[in-house]
């Protein structure tokens, strides 16, 4: 962890490099830039996917402990002559590492996580070593990444192997490897693709793309391949509202409980339900039921099934904004 004194000529070095490659960078590189979000990668590949049939989904394993330090430099160099930047930058990337035994572990590759200068030396580097070379020897494959994720969108299988041989090859160039198994040609099946392969789903930045039944403006319904919050997320967010322990907090009042919760389920809501947000649905019917038991054990007279639901569609009915999630959901299981 660096100190405050670390952090603050980090932000200093990490403006003054940002105002410098921000205008060089590819417009689908999404990660920790300023006006970029998540949300727009993912709403990028949505819509890449409906246009292409197969998707190279991408890992480079250990990313941030394998980056090469004199091709960081060289990078750095590349865009500013201040002396004193290329001095603290090396100075960061080689600094010895405390262990929590107190011991020191010397570093000759990776960059530290954490630090304000992180995100943009990693963007620095990926802008290099995979941006510019996709632009270079593959333009006609869009692709969206967020730091070291990526997705690119391949018009046929064997473009897709072409463009992943290629590939594996230029980040052994660079340093860094393809995850063997993380690393997958996927084909977006849907309605109307109709053929057959071994993966036809993927997860880019806590959504998982795969075929889903929904429904066009006109009320129609149809197969087509969405993003929808990932198992994986769905399981570590089911996981924090178990952790909260509503139930048990009897000596609290519903709007305290309210007060606690609501920032961070609207902030789920706002990510995860920006695309097919029914899939968010039974995290929040969750919650309710969690709500129901809290009712039943703080008030004796509720403890019946029957009388704690018509206590709860009481409250429903008079404080319908109560709790952020009600907007969507207001049953329970």
């Amino acid at each position: 962890m660096p100190t405050i004194a670390d952090r603050v000529a980090q932000t200093v070095v990490a403006m003054h490099l940002e105002q410098r490659v921000e205008p060089i960078f590819h417009p689908d590189s999404y990660g920790y830039r300023p006006g970029r979000s998540a949300l727009e990668a993912v709403a990028a590949c949505r819509k890449r996917c409906w246009s292409y049939d197969w998707v190279l989904d991408i890992d480079i394993q250990a990313f941030f402990d394998s980056v090469d330090h004199e091709l960081m430099l060289r990078a750095v160099a590349a865009h500013t002559d201040a002396r004193w930047v290329l001095l603290y930058v090396r100075r960061w990337l080689m600094a010895p590492m405390r262990r929590t035994d107190g011991t020191m572990a010397e570093r000759d590759r990776g960059t530290p996580q954490g630090s304000p200068v992180s995100p943009v030396l990693a963007n620095l580097f990926m802008h290099y070593a995979f941006d510019r070379w996709m632009r270079e020897n593959f333009p006609a494959v869009p692709f969206e990444r967020y730091a070291d994720d990526a997705v690119l969108h391949c018009a046929n299988q064997h473009q897709a192997h072409r463009v992943r041989q290629a590939l594996a090859r230029r980040m052994q160039q660079v340093g860094l490897t393809l995850h063997p198994d993380k690393t997958r040609i996927v084909y977006c099946k849907d309605a109307r693709r109709q053929g057959d392969h071994a993966h036809t789903a993927f997860t880019f930045l806590g959504f998982t793309f795969r075929a889903r039944e929904a429904r066009d403006k006109h009320g129609r319904g149809f197969t087509g391949f969405l993003p929808a919050i990932s198992k994986d997320a769905l399981t570590k967010l089911s996981r924090q509202v178990r952790s909260w322990r509503i139930h048990r907090r009897s000596g609290h009042e519903l709007v305290e409980l309210a007060r606690r919760i609501n920032p961070i389920v609207r902030g789920w809501m706002q990510y995860y339900g920006a695309f097919y947000r029914t899939a968010l649905h039974r995290l929040l019917l969750r919650i309710n039921a969690y709500l129901v038991r809290w009712i039943r054990k703080k008030y004796r007279r509720y403890r019946s099934s029957r009388k704690a639901t018509a206590c709860w569609r009481r409250i429903i009915a008079q404080h319908p904004r109560l709790f952020a999630h009600w907007a969507w959901v207001t049953g329970f299981r």
